[in-house]
């Protein structure tokens, strides 16, 4: 039988671009692409402004795409009225309407086919084939073992479309890599202390903040755009900037202190610092007084936890240590240690974020001006749909007794409890794939191939051909959301407020919006009153004048706001305030991680160290991508190509490396890149790590553009540390070493 790793190479080498209905680019002038040189410009006033919200990251900023008489898109702009961005959008942002212009799209439904050999190919299809195929096969699947056994991992707004209907269908395993793969141990943490997540995007104060720390939090890099737009005023005005990073990040280079710290002993630091704070008797008194349960124990428990302590493990000299936690208490309660968003690291995660977020409690820095604010949503009125099915059981059930503290599904977890062992009674069958590539998401690619060679049936929905499409019997293509309607936003932040998305043109090919996608299938599986409107415009206009509001000012304004309802943006001074834990106090000593079995206060442990002539392996962002996603975009691609691994000159020169020197990297478990990195040699980088930016690398052909452009750091991540309080996966625990020649690599490979 044929895996479908199998399957890659056959689509690949065999009927793949021409059933795929892809061209190559062509890239005697990229055509199209570059089309737009011949365009004569144009004034604002000779186009027409489409309100919309962006999808290339998670920031979403809103803002207006910009239509001309030819009915060609020629820019997108922010929305002044948007907090997110404050009309001004990053370079993706911008740099977004690439993915409406990508030849390389997916532009036709395809079904997966075998001929009588046995080979596979792609077949187009149409809707009505492809989604009459995709019902079929999820009705046999919950008839012969329970819709419990179909999981949807999406990402984006289409998402909660196909949440819908999983949930009308019978399964409540629905999940996002952004979870156990990012910031789930930070939203654990935060739950166990404060009693609410911290929530995206993150009530962050910087625009009044006098100290701001960065622990492994990369702004200017990740580009979140209002955190980055606050973070800039608040050193134009002389805001301390603290960052602790083995690398000199952008941040650090702006940064009043930059921490080059050893890499895996982040949570000794944080334990120092909350040592000096207390036995220099710099904390806020009056603050823990009021709010905080657990001091007496959180003092003894660091009463050794001191500087010099610290300094053998971090290598932070100790008057660092207490200059920079005098810096934040000076500053406090406009303070804040930023809790991070990609936080999944070492395993133990969820302590970590656990002293960071202690800290910021004993600053008094949670619900005070120049600290945490406290965010608001606007809530719109949802139309009556039946109850969803009971679901008898769930993703937990693969895990008896593990993981209670997570508040959303684990997509590892599915993962991993698609592979069937002789202790489950239902291995996960199918999975519906929207806007996420799991090949370079999830960690382990190996283990998630072989989950989906498991797979009875596997539909994907996303716009482009990545890795990800290539494992399907389904291929969906959705339509970029320049192209489309979705939900309202409604992300929290200092005051509530709703934001548009709406077409700007009509969808290329034959792609559809996720809503519709959704709605038909439905309709197809006796499940359409779980969408009770026939175009989502309804839908829309229904809810917008429940609020005061209709599709026809939203289209013309783009943003509303609304006043707050649930008190101001910071606790009064005295004011009685009532937490969500256990206590109804800021746990210092987490009751709920006790009761659990796991140290109620966090405990720093060593982590293993790189074998000899390895080297820590080190991953970010750049700030003209988000992920994989982007990396054919061509507005993006031309601003970065391909990524390179940051090396530091003393480990360059024992290995004789140059820059710009093509070279493959090898893991410690033998794992070999696929194709080679440049090198980069730089101070900016600590000798014991090496860096290298996520996202680049593409194996799939059909990527024109990022086809083995730079190397893929996903291939490189075998060993996963999972945190046992929530299941986040570490992936900061893998080693690397360097190969100069191909015929090396293919020797040891």
């Amino acid at each position: 039988m044929k895996s479908r790793r199998d399957f890659i190479k056959i689509s690949t080498a065999g009927a793949g671009a021409a059933a795929l209905g892809l061209s190559p680019l062509k890239w005697g002038g990229l055509e199209n692409l570059n089309a737009a040189n011949d365009i004569q410009a144009v004034s604002d006033e000779d186009m027409t402004p489409y309100p919309t919200y962006c999808e290339v990251c998670f920031w979403k900023c809103a803002g207006w795409t910009y239509v001309d008489k030819k009915g060609e898109i020629r820019k997108i702009i922010g929305n002044k009225e948007d907090p997110h961005c404050n009309g001004r959008l990053c370079p993706r942002g911008t740099g977004g309407v690439g993915m409406y212009n990508d030849e390389d799209r997916l532009k036709t439904p395809l079904i997966r086919r075998f001929k009588e050999n046995g080979d596979a190919y792609f077949e187009k299809v149409s809707w009505d084939e492809a989604l009459d195929y995709t019902a079929k096969k999820l009705k046999v699947i919950a008839d012969e073992h329970g819709p419990e056994c179909v999981a949807l991992f999406n990402h984006g707004s289409g998402g909660k479309f196909f949440g819908n209907f999983l949930k009308a269908f019978g399964s409540p395993n629905i999940t996002a890599p952004s979870f156990a793969q990012c910031r789930g141990p930070r939203e654990t943490a935060w739950i166990a202390t404060f009693g609410e997540a911290v929530g995206s995007p993150e009530p962050l104060d910087i625009r009044d903040t006098e100290c701001l720390v960065l622990i492994g939090s990369h702004i200017g890099e990740n580009m979140h755009n209002g955190q980055v737009q606050e973070m800039s005023a608040a050193i134009d005005r002389g805001a301390t900037i603290i960052t602790v990073d083995p690398r000199l990040s952008t941040a650090a280079s702006k940064s009043k202190y930059w921490l080059p710290i050893k890499p895996a002993t982040d949570l000794a630091l944080l334990m120092a610092w909350i040592h000096v704070a207390i036995y220099e008797d710099i904390y806020n008194k009056e603050y823990v007084e009021q709010y905080a349960y657990g001091f007496d124990e959180l003092k003894e428990h660091v009463k050794n936890m001191t500087p010099e302590w610290a300094y053998g493990i971090t290598t932070i000299k100790p008057d660092i240590i207490r200059k920079t936690a005098r810096e934040m208490a000076n500053a406090a309660p406009a303070v804040i240690i930023h809790p991070g968003r990609h936080v999944t690291w070492y395993g133990d995660d969820t302590q970590r974020i656990r002293a960071v977020a202690i800290l910021n409690a004993l600053f008094g820095s949670w619900g005070n001006r120049g600290g945490f604010y406290m965010k608001e949503s606007f809530h719109l009125p949802k139309m009556k749909i039946p109850p969803y099915p009971k679901p008898t059981k769930s993703w937990r059930d693969a895990f008896p007794g593990q993981f209670n503290l997570a508040s959303l599904a684990l997509s590892s977890g599915i993962c991993d409890a698609t592979i069937p062992t002789a202790d489950r009674s239902c291995s996960f069958k199918a999975w519906i794939v929207s806007g996420t590539n799991l090949p370079l998401t999830l960690p382990n690619m190996k283990n998630t191939e072989e989950a989906m060679n498991h797979l009875d049936f596997m539909v994907v929905i996303d716009t482009m051909p990545m890795e990800v499409t290539s494992y399907a019997d389904v291929v969906l293509p959705e339509c970029t959301y320049l192209e489309r309607y979705d939900l309202i936003r409604t992300s929290p932040h200092r005051e509530p407020y709703i934001a548009l998305r709406m077409p700007a043109v009509e969808p290329k090919y034959d792609s559809k919006p996720a809503w519709w996608i959704a709605k038909k299938l439905a309709d197809k599986m006796g499940l359409g009153d779980y969408f009770p409107y026939d175009n989502i415009t309804d839908l829309l206009d229904w809810q917008l004048k429940k609020v005061g509001s209709s599709l026809e000012e939203m289209q013309r304004i783009g943003i509303k706001k609304f006043d707050r309802e649930n008190g101001g943006l910071y606790f009064q001074k005295g004011e009685d305030i009532e937490f969500n834990t256990p206590t109804g106090k800021i746990e210092l000593f987490s009751n709920e991680i006790a009761a659990e079995g796991f140290d109620a206060m966090p405990v720093y442990t060593a982590h293993p160290e790189p074998p000899e002539g390895f080297y820590r392996l080190i991953y970010g962002r750049a700030p003209m991508h988000t992920f994989s996603r982007t990396a054919n975009n061509h507005n993006l691609w031309d601003l970065k190509k391909e990524n390179s691994v940051w090396i530091n000159p003393k480990v360059a020169d024992l290995w004789d490396l140059k820059k710009d020197q093509l070279i493959w990297l090898k893991n410690q478990d033998g794992v070999v890149s696929s194709f080679p990195i440049k090198v980069r040699v730089t101070e900016r980088i600590r000798w014991d790590s090496v860096y290298m930016v996520h996202g680049f690398g593409h194996s799939n052909k059909k990527l024109s553009r990022a086809h083995g452009h730079g190397s893929n750091d996903s291939e490189l991540i075998t060993k996963v540390m999972v945190d046992p309080i929530m299941g986040g996966t570490g992936m900061r625990g893998n080693f690397v070493t360097f190969l100069t020649e191909k015929q090396e690599m293919e020797a040891e490979s």
